[in-house]
């Protein structure tokens, strides 16, 4: 059997879903919606540890520096991996590898509940790490070959928005589980969440279509037109979500803002960005090409970005601006990513997901990092956010002059 035949073969063994699903109009809601436990997970699962650190340390005797590990594996595990894992799952099934991640990445949660210590703890977050990866790598593939043509970015959309409501609760709700029943629950409620995740895609995703495997496709996707300022412009989106939410709330503490106050005010960022993915395709005119959603998009978050300059960051002023900001960001973000999967072969559609979702880690790590390091140098809150208004011209001066309509792509 020729290896194509086999790859092929492999991926005809993704369970396909029962007849009256698979006919149903809205068949890609439902779809699209299981993708979503996964983007929400991801995002709650980054955001919700953070508050663990210090019960964590002091159960294993360990100090902070110490605990940092734990994030380390898992981001290390799930960069390492977005492409690769991608590129498996355009031969071997991009339902398939996803649901497996799911799996693996529930086990592990379970493994992080009842670590005996901190070292056991690393390794099994590095496996949890990996089991994100599959999900992540998949997930924008699944949502771009689930949704038809015209619900393409309406379906990102959805998918970003999960992402946003993930990473708005996580705090919160962390808090409240550390509190209320130990730093172990923290993981421990991945678990059913993961089970009802796992059955609702059995039933709900569509099995993978494969053509013959690109046996380049890393290089070729690459050389596509729009992806290398897609992927840009992803980077530079989660660059301009996470600066914010590492440098408000910073700045508001070191002003005697109290931490529930700081976290309750920049959560008005990943608010106003899952209204922005929801809403996008009702709050722009649907003839509007790319660049141009794009750029409203980015000049309503350079606005919000803005408003926080002129106004400073004060509890009482900067939850409106860092709510537009949000909000621009929602509407540039399932834009650009449905142009880069437009462009790039539906035979290496998950691929394109983990660029793009290694796109969204890099600005995600930037965004986290780049304002740190400036407020560990004492860098002015006013000069971090010049800074990040600089990044949102940057994004806008790399869209394209011109771009198609919407109704002229076709679906990846």
């Amino acid at each position: 059997m020729s290896k194509s035949m086999g790859t092929i073969t492999f991926a005809a063994g993704e369970r396909p879903r029962p007849e009256w699903i698979r006919t149903h109009p809205r068949a890609w809601v439902a779809a699209v919606s299981t993708v979503c436990f996964g983007a929400f997970m991801g995002q709650l699962d980054a955001s919700v540890v953070a508050v663990a650190y210090r019960p964590i340390g002091e159960t294993f005797h360990v100090g902070l520096a110490s605990v940092q590990i734990v994030s380390l594996t898992y981001l290390i595990a799930l960069g390492a991996l977005l492409v690769p894992v991608g590129k498996v799952s355009d031969r071997l099934g991009r339902k398939r590898v996803y649901l497996y991640g799911f799996t693996l990445f529930t086990v592990a949660s379970v493994g992080c509940a009842v670590a005996p210590s901190l070292a056991v703890l690393a390794v099994v977050r590095a496996a949890q790490g990996a089991g994100a990866a599959m999900l992540q790598a998949n997930s924008v593939a699944l949502v771009s070959t689930s949704a038809p043509s015209g619900r393409l970015r309406t379906a990102l959309g959805m998918q970003a928005s999960a992402q946003a409501v993930g990473l708005a609760v996580g705090p919160s709700l962390g808090g409240f589980v550390v509190q209320t029943f130990g730093w172990r629950w923290v993981f421990a409620m991945n678990v059913p969440v993961g089970v009802v995740a796992v059955i609702a895609g059995r039933f709900l995703l569509p099995r993978t279509r494969i053509d013959n495997a690109d046996p380049d496709g890393f290089r070729a996707t690459l050389r596509r037109r729009g992806v290398r300022r897609g992927l840009f412009g992803a980077s530079a989106a989660y660059l301009l979500l996470f600066g914010p939410i590492v440098l408000v709330p910073a700045v508001l503490q070191e002003r005697g803002t109290r931490p529930f106050l700081a976290g309750a005010v920049v959560a008005a960022l990943p608010i106003g960005f899952a209204f922005g993915a929801m809403l996008a395709d009702r709050l722009l005119p649907s003839s509007w090409g790319t660049a141009l959603r794009g750029r409203a998009g980015l000049a309503t978050a350079a606005t919000g970005l803005g408003s926080l300059l002129a106004l400073g960051i004060h509890p009482d002023s900067c939850a409106v601006g860092l709510a537009l900001a949000g909000l621009g960001l929602g509407l540039f973000v399932p834009t650009n990513n449905a142009a880069v999967m437009t462009a790039v072969p539906a035979r290496s559609a998950a691929l394109g997901g983990g660029l793009v979702s290694t796109a969204r880690a890099i600005g995600t790590a930037a965004g986290t990092a780049l304002v740190a390091i400036a407020l560990a140098r004492e860098v002015s809150g006013r000069a971090a956010l010049i800074a990040l208004v600089a990044v949102t011209i940057a994004a806008a001066a790399t869209l394209p002059a011109r771009s198609a309509r919407p109704g002229q792509h076709s679906r990846a």
